[in-house]
């Protein structure tokens, strides 16, 4: 295990505190471990021997982008990862081409192989901005789904009966509806389930609407021999609307890579309630901070600060701190009246730079004489603020300048 996990011993017995340690990270937020005592064997096995465990996520690239929802699960993955163990990230691209039948009412589209490898090619790169790149395993399920041809898909799927496949929600809600289910569909959970048999995982992570999936996999490594995986699900989080849960095909997303701008803007449009949720599954912060913070919103603090701090922490651990201070002044700016999307971009040189100066080489006033007469009639803002010196010199930095009410630029002055 890592030396900071050895680090929590505090006066217990080092083996045993580092496995209830370990226990406590795995059921930190999650909504179901299961079996627990299998797993606690698990974790006490890895400790005595020092192998790791095979810790596995995977997701389908049914979208070009992971959002933030994805990261609740990927969070969690990373907490398992800096203890020591070996973590799997797996992209389903041979599932996607079945397409994942979990908590839909009707069939679900199978992408082509040419969206699936479009898609996939940015999902190892977004996943590294959670995960340690060089201790993650990156597979692909293709790699054995391939290979096993008609004749091994017959032999897995006489693994599994129809009746145990009908005990999954989706599937008897539309099976009692009437609702058409296509063969195809009852292939997702096999497959999946057989990617556990494949890398021997010993835990598999998901959503909670993956736990069927999860539970097959943990049935089919006992068909085929192995010990069976536990199973480890976490909450889904809801969408910018609140209702369903986040994906990009409801539009109800935060990407991970979207501009720090739209990030922040983003999820400062969340309700007041809808936010507690996402400071339990996103924040970093400690659960006494949370708690104190909401205590002071109930007790006449404006739930507004709260978002802000939530919006800031997310973009900077995203995009940096820099970016997360300019996305606070971008959104405060079109909250005081509006900027426009896409707003020019002017790279000046030669700070400091007098004011008129830069108005005038940043296309925002023909003249020097124009720009100073412009500031006289207190036109000019900077970052919301409007500019009453006519001699201000400003300094290397970034801001969003206004002159009168349609003209705005984002200067970056060195």
């Amino acid at each position: 295990m890592t030396p900071a996990l050895a680090d929590q011993t505090h006066g217990k017995h080092p083996v045993t505190d580092r496995v209830e340690y370990a226990m406590a990270i795995s059921l930190q937020h999650c909504e179901e471990l299961l079996p627990q005592a299998e797993w606690l064997a698990k974790l006490a096995r890895s400790e005595a021997t020092g192998v790791p465990l095979r810790i596995k996520l995977g997701l389908d690239p049914t979208a070009p982008d992971i959002h933030i929802g994805h990261s609740v699960v990927l969070d969690k993955l990373r907490q398992l990862q800096d203890l020591g163990h070996q973590v799997i990230f797996l992209i389903g691209d041979f599932t996607s081409m079945i397409g994942d039948p979990s908590g839909r009412n009707a069939t679900r589209p199978p992408l082509t192989r040419e969206q699936i490898e479009v898609n996939a090619q940015t999902y190892t790169r977004q996943a590294s901005l959670v995960l340690d790149a060089a201790r993650t395993e990156i597979r692909y399920n293709s790699e054995w789904s391939d290979p096993l041809g008609a004749r091994g898909l017959i032999q897995l799927a006489s693994r599994y009966t129809v009746a145990r496949m009908l005990e999954r929600d989706d599937f008897t809600k539309r099976f009692k509806g009437n609702t058409p289910i296509s063969v195809h569909e009852f292939l997702y959970p096999l497959m999946q389930g057989y990617d556990s048999v494949a890398l021997k995982s010993d835990l598999e992570i998901g959503g909670t609407d993956q736990k069927f999936n999860l539970l097959v996999g943990r049935q089919l490594q006992v068909e085929y021999g192995q010990e069976p995986q536990c199973v480890l699900t976490m909450p889904l989080l809801e969408g910018l609307d609140g209702v369903e849960k986040m994906s990009k095909s409801k539009n109800n997303y935060v990407a991970i890579t979207e501009p720090a701008n739209t990030m922040f803007g983003k999820l400062m449009s969340i309700s007041d309630t809808l936010m507690w949720r996402y400071f339990e599954l996103l924040s970093k912060r400690p659960a006494e901070a949370l708690a104190r913070l909401k205590r002071e919103c109930e007790g006449g603090r404006n739930p507004r600060d709260a978002k802000v701090m939530l919006a800031k922490e997310i973009v900077t651990r995203f995009h940096g701190a820099r970016a997360a201070d300019e996305a606070l002044a971008d959104f405060q700016l079109r909250a005081q009246g509006g900027i426009p999307e896409g707003i020019a971009a002017v790279a000046l040189a030669g700070a400091p730079l007098a004011i008129g100066q830069m108005l005038k080489q940043a296309g925002l006033a023909p003249s020097t004489s124009e720009a100073l007469r412009l500031i006289e009639q207190g036109g000019v803002r900077i970052d919301g603020a409007t500019v009453l010196d006519k001699a201000l010199k400003l300094t290397a930095g970034s801001f969003v300048v206004q002159v009168g009410k349609r003209k705005f630029a984002r200067i970056s002055l060195s």
